[in-house]
């Protein structure tokens, strides 16, 4: 994509797999250092063995759990260690568990606040400083298309995720022009999750075959189909890049059309 962003360094939370990973890729194919993190030691390795081969920059792994702030120390002090700079933080969480509001106790609700909300406000807490001295710095904020439009079952994601959105926000202009700060809200994408639900939906009978139940999924979309998620990760790279260096203080929907609010 010619984003300039070779030698850059980018952080990016809860990048073994899905959509944090195809971000975390996009960097490393542009010649970025890349920092990914999860839980699962098995694949975050086996992902940085796959981003490594990428691009020209390095790729390391750093697991740990975002509800655990040491953890989150650790992750950004192991990030200026080994690259002695942190020039773009991508934030991204698991989503919190589906269901009604009747049917989610107290304990899901700080739960969901503490991964969604406060795993953001501690890493950019412990990144604030080497991005603002950082000729580039930029966050950027993985969030969900719940933020515009509440879905069904999805009380913990429709509520939980504006606090991140409005964050952002009061980053953007807090920290302007030294950082900008911007969000993403992903509509469904075909990630090794979404994979998953199809194929138990043809175990139950619902689909025929797991093409047949991810064309299904993506028919009511303007577009014809979910989205890749390497077309999430170049719009991450895009709002960390010199490329959108007036692009500060939004929240983009990547989702093909699908949400119907109006703004």
């Amino acid at each position: 994509m010619g984003l300039q962003l070779a030698d850059n360094v980018a952080l990016v939370t809860a990048s073994s797999s899905g959509l944090g990973k195809a971000s975390a890729a996009v960097f490393a194919e542009e010649d970025a250092n890349v920092v990914v993190n999860g839980r699962d030691e098995q694949r975050l390795a086996d992902t940085v063995e796959e981003l490594d081969a990428l691009g020209d920059g390095d790729v390391i792994g750093v697991s740990g759990d975002l509800t655990e702030p040491d953890d989150i120390e650790a992750l950004v002090q192991r990030t200026l260690d080994e690259f002695g700079q942190l020039d773009h933080l991508v934030t991204n969480a698991g989503g919190p568990p589906s269901g009604p509001f009747l049917e989610t106790t107290e304990e899901d609700w700080y739960e969901a606040f503490d991964l969604l909300v406060m795993s953001v406000v501690r890493l950019v807490n412990e990144a604030v400083e080497p991005l603002e001295e950082s000729e580039y710095g930029t966050i950027v904020n993985i969030t969900s298309r719940s933020v515009k439009e509440a879905i069904d079952s999805l009380v913990l994601s429709n509520s939980v995720r504006m606090g991140v959105i409005g964050l952002e926000k009061t980053l953007s202009k807090e920290l302007a022009p030294d950082v900008r700060a911007n969000a993403v809200l992903p509509a469904p994408h075909e990630t090794e999750r979404i994979r998953n639900l199809v194929e138990q939906g043809v175990e139950r009978g619902e689909y025929d075959s797991l093409e047949a139940g991810l064309e299904e999924r993506g028919s009511s979309n303007p577009m014809g189909r979910i989205g890749q998620p390497q077309e999430l990760g170049e719009v991450v790279a895009f709002l960390s890049s010199p490329r959108s260096s007036y692009v500060n203080g939004t929240a983009i929907p990547v989702d093909g059309g699908d949400t119907g609010s109006n703004l």
